[in-house]
């Protein structure tokens, strides 16, 4: 079994999803008491979310790098960065380390391949629907084509990440907001609807919609299990 890197923290709410489904991914594929080999460095959120809004990509660069280096240094054999929108600087942490880097999107990607879905709608971070260092990946990469919410709806998706979900508030008016967003790309065409930020798993799933729901905290965490246990 490989060692698994996991860069978490952003926010812990999904990093401790992404724990869980790591471990229950390997037990139940080898059974007994089996668990995942694991080598976390987990960082403060607080001073990347400034950087952010503050559209300092350089400066959250440096941070991560450094402690991509420190996962690799603990043992890890592959890269998992347990969150969507800082997947922007993945190329900049991929030069940093000498080990592979699963890609978030990448492994979303190819759910929906599999489940021959060709049009989605994407929910996450305003980062994430707005810049195209994501929605362009899926796009050039696996020929997808990606929809968002509006402006006004962007906005709230946003909002609900950053001033609830990654604080652990789960808000029914937000889950009820969420849903009607996600009715809403559903009818401009959206076969699916990629669960683009890691923490809006844990606000929606599969019961409260009738429609198709990608959720990429799962799905990656999935992905680093099969790598892990790949021969």
């Amino acid at each position: 079994m490989k060692t698994i890197g996991l860069l978490g923290g952003m926010s812990w709410q999904s990093t401790v999803t992404y724990y869980r489904a790591l471990n229950e991914g390997v037990k139940e594929a080898l059974g007994g008491l089996h668990s995942a080999k694991i080598a976390m460095v987990s960082v403060d959120f607080a001073p990347l979310e400034k950087l952010q809004h503050a559209d300092d990509w350089q400066g959250i660069s440096r941070i991560l790098c450094a402690a991509a280096r420190d996962v690799q240094t603990a043992g890890a054999d592959f890269l998992v960065i347990g969150t969507n929108t800082v997947h922007k600087i993945a190329p900049d942490i991929e030069q940093a380390i000498d080990n592979p880097l699963l890609h978030i999107a990448d492994a979303t990607a190819a759910s929906l391949q599999e489940s021959n879905i060709r049009k989605v709608g994407l929910l996450g971070t305003a980062f994430t629907m707005e810049l195209d260092f994501y929605k362009g990946r899926l796009r050039d990469k696996f020929g997808l084509e990606v929809v968002v919410p509006d402006t006004a709806d962007r906005d709230i998706v946003h909002r609900m990440i950053f001033d609830e979900l990654c604080l652990g508030r789960i808000e029914p008016d937000s889950k009820a907001a969420l849903l009607r967003i996600i009715d809403t790309l559903t009818g401009q065409g959206a076969a699916g609807i990629i669960l683009g930020c890691t923490e809006l798993g844990l606000l929606v799933g599969p019961n409260d919609t009738d429609a198709r729901l990608f959720d990429t905290t799962e799905i990656h965490a999935q992905a680093a299990v099969d790598y892990a246990l790949s021969h």
